[in-house]
């Protein structure tokens, strides 16, 4: 009798923890099931919780919870950026400033990271550190252009300085997305400094797909005049 209540408690423990996984898994199509999610259980589930305290406006609640998501997934570069803001809210400065260069160093594609790392990049003036952070929005579908467009007025402002030769390099050095940068460079790059990335990457020899060079000119000529016929200038070297 003993051993079968004790299979029965057993299985009903078993169940139990299922039901929470379960549970948990749905919440990342369901958050508003997060809160229903047994404690022992959370997983998605907490990433869910700790974002709710964060818009709420007890501080330390939030920190609280987001210390709780870090320590039960500490990988996801979300989590650290969630525990950052945490940390920001409950006044702790310096360790949220700390906690979101962990972010942005383990996420590329944690745009949130990527833009808190520019920003105090670009306070501190170092151009280089802000163009790769830059960079990194850059490749992100969505972001958003207008933001784009005010920091590479900042970042890339200087001709032939850390941050346009920073991202000389990179170009250079990613074949894979020389098309994504010739279309939506001409939008969002200072045009004068899109010209100087493309003449000096291909100086270098990138290898550039002429049809959709010769498509980015007339968006530079709409912006800059000088900058359109530099361009010109570059497509008939190089095309």
């Amino acid at each position: 009798m003993i051993s079968r209540i004790l299979w029965c408690g057993m299985l009903s423990m078993i169940a139990l923890v299922c039901y929470g996984v379960q549970l948990d898994r749905q919440t990342e199509k369901e958050p508003a099931l997060a809160p229903t999610v047994p404690e022992i259980a959370r997983s998605s589930a907490q990433r869910v919780i700790a974002a709710y305290a964060l818009d709420g406006d007890d501080p330390a609640a939030a920190l609280k919870e987001a210390e709780r998501l870090v320590r039960r997934r500490p990988l996801p570069a979300e989590h650290l950026r969630i525990l950052a803001q945490a940390q920001f809210m409950a006044g702790d400065t310096e360790q949220s400033a700390l906690t979101i260069q962990y972010a942005a160093q383990r996420g590329w594609r944690d745009g949130l990271a990527q833009e808190s790392m520019l920003r105090l990049a670009a306070d501190a003036g170092d151009d280089a550190e802000a163009a790769r952070r830059y960079t990194a929005l850059f490749l992100r579908r969505s972001t958003q252009e207008a933001l784009l467009e005010e920091f590479g007025q900042i970042v890339l402002a200087e001709p032939g300085g850390e941050g346009r030769q920073t991202l000389i390099t990179i170009v250079g050095g990613a074949e894979r997305w020389h098309n994504q940068f010739l279309r939506r460079g001409p939008r969002v790059l200072p045009p004068d400094a899109f010209v100087e990335i493309v003449s000096a990457t291909a100086e270098q020899g990138a290898d550039f797909d002429c049809a959709v060079l010769r498509e980015a000119q007339p968006a530079i000529v709409s912006r800059d005049a000088q900058a359109g016929q530099r361009l010109a200038q570059v497509i008939d070297q190089n095309c």
